[in-house]
């Protein structure tokens, strides 16, 4: 992406940023994604230097390379972060989030390197007015970039989420007995003075911001992680009215781990089939794939659930255009990009209350079932499910007000705008501002 209809920056009157994204790239994944949206829609908007790993090069190459002559500077610790993730991947094959919080550990080599390159350049006269860490998004990755001497804003964050008490044995499936592990970036954190030192955090949810140490709360602004692309995840009028003869037709999008949840919908999907027809499209791959095909049959769901693997946003974005709902019975979840996706497209939400969730969809575009058992989630599902039946209209409605907020509070353009509205803040006061200043101009500041 090199444009998107953004305005060009001016030098002249827009400070330059040192973004820091350590995964970064376009269909690379949900984080990468994220780094990217923020590396190609700021370079639009001001001047960029990228600091990134080595890793994310071919994707970014291929995308176009740098956006809007902006610098990019790789940073290469291959040599230990390929060893490690090929380690995890053999110790966990079916737990993507172990893999990732061991594989994480890399990130502490890449950024001590980072920092010597950039101390280096600076002392052949590279210049940054802020630093901005956008980059794992999780509070574990305590950045040394502080150390340059530059304002420091770090995320948006998200993470801090405890283990669903209810979901034991799915969240074993996970491995969510290595979850401890993270505790080794909250003395990373100590260590290197990430939180003491940033001027501006970005957290996701209140969770996250509890997480916290509370001597930083007062440096802390709310600002979702993820963002949706208007553009991609458009409105479509409805399918006709689910009815006893016109199926209900869902849709679920996200990894197949085991903490998704997914069978918790089969077998909602099982109880209501028998009063009107469901078609559930899955998008997406993951360990927990062959296994849940097998459970599909065995619930004789057979020819109403169809597995499409990986999609594109496009293929996504047209899943959802052609459905009724998205739902996510995912019992772990920090954020959910998907949520957003699926607002954006005016399709209302069913989601678990946990979590990033339960900040993000109320009443008022889906409904969040209470995490209360793994058997109370599936027939809150399947009431849900009825519901929509038997009120089409009134879920229509959500739908139309999920597009809403998407986009007064979720577009990438508007997380662009808060942003540089947080540089030249902090360029022009002699202390950190603080969510205060900004809720006083923008009454609907970091609403989740």
């Amino acid at each position: 992406m090199k444009s998107e209809g953004l305005p060009l920056h001016s030098p002249a009157d827009s400070p330059h940023v040192l973004l820091a994204a350590y995964q970064c790239g376009p269909g690379m994944g949900s984080v990468s994604q994220i780094g990217w949206e923020w590396y190609s829609r700021l370079a639009a908007r001001t001047p960029v230097t990228l600091v990134t790993h080595a890793r994310n090069r071919p994707a970014i190459e291929q995308a176009g390379g740098a956006c809007f002559g902006s610098d990019l500077i790789y940073i290469d610790t291959e040599w230990f972060a390929g060893p490690l993730y090929r380690l995890a991947a053999r110790l966990f094959p079916r737990s993507p989030h172990a893999i990732f919080l061991l594989a994480s550990f890399d990130f502490f080599v890449y950024d001590r390197e980072a920092e010597r390159i950039l101390r280096t350049r600076m002392a052949r006269g590279a210049q940054w007015d802020v630093v901005h860490a956008v980059t794992p998004v999780s509070p574990v990755a305590a950045t040394r970039l502080h150390r340059l001497g530059v304002p420091l804003l770090v995320g948006p964050w998200n993470g801090g989420l405890g283990v669903p008490p209810a979901f034991v044995e799915i969240m074993q499936q996970d491995s969510s007995w290595l979850y401890p592990l993270r505790q080794f970036g909250r003395v990373m954190d100590w260590a290197v003075g990430t939180t003491r030192n940033a001027r501006i955090i970005f957290t996701a949810t209140r969770t996250t911001r509890n997480a916290l140490p509370a001597n930083c709360h007062t440096r802390c602004a709310t600002m979702l992680e993820n963002g949706v692309n208007l553009e991609v995840f458009s409105p479509a009028p409805w399918p006709a009215a689910p009815s006893a003869t016109q199926p209900l037709r869902v849709v679920f999008v996200g990894r197949l781990a085991p903490f998704k949840g997914l069978p918790l919908l089969f077998k909602a999907i099982a109880q209501v089939r028998r009063e009107f027809p469901v078609q559930l499209a899955i998008l997406g791959d993951g360990p927990m794939a062959k296994a849940w095909r097998r459970e599909a049959v065995a619930l004789d769901l057979g020819d109403d659930v169809t597995f499409h693997g990986a999609c594109s946003a496009a293929e996504v974005a047209a899943h959802l255009q052609r459905s009724h709902v998205m739902c996510l019975p995912s019992v772990r979840e920090s954020g959910g990009a998907v949520l957003l996706e699926a607002m954006a497209c005016a399709r209302p939400v069913i989601a678990v209350a946990f979590g990033g969730p339960a900040e993000v969809i109320d009443d008022g575009v889906g409904y969040t079932v209470p995490p209360i058992s793994s058997s109370a989630v599936t027939e809150d599902i399947a009431y849900v499910l009825g519901d929509i039946v038997r009120n089409p209209i009134a879920w229509r409605r959500r739908g139309e007000e999920g597009r809403r907020r998407a986009e007064q509070r979720y577009s990438w353009p508007m997380k662009i705008e808060q942003a540089l509205v947080w540089y030249r803040q902090l360029l022009t006061k002699p202390s950190a501002p603080t969510p205060a200043d900004f809720v006083a101009q923008d009454p609907h500041w970091g609403e989740a």
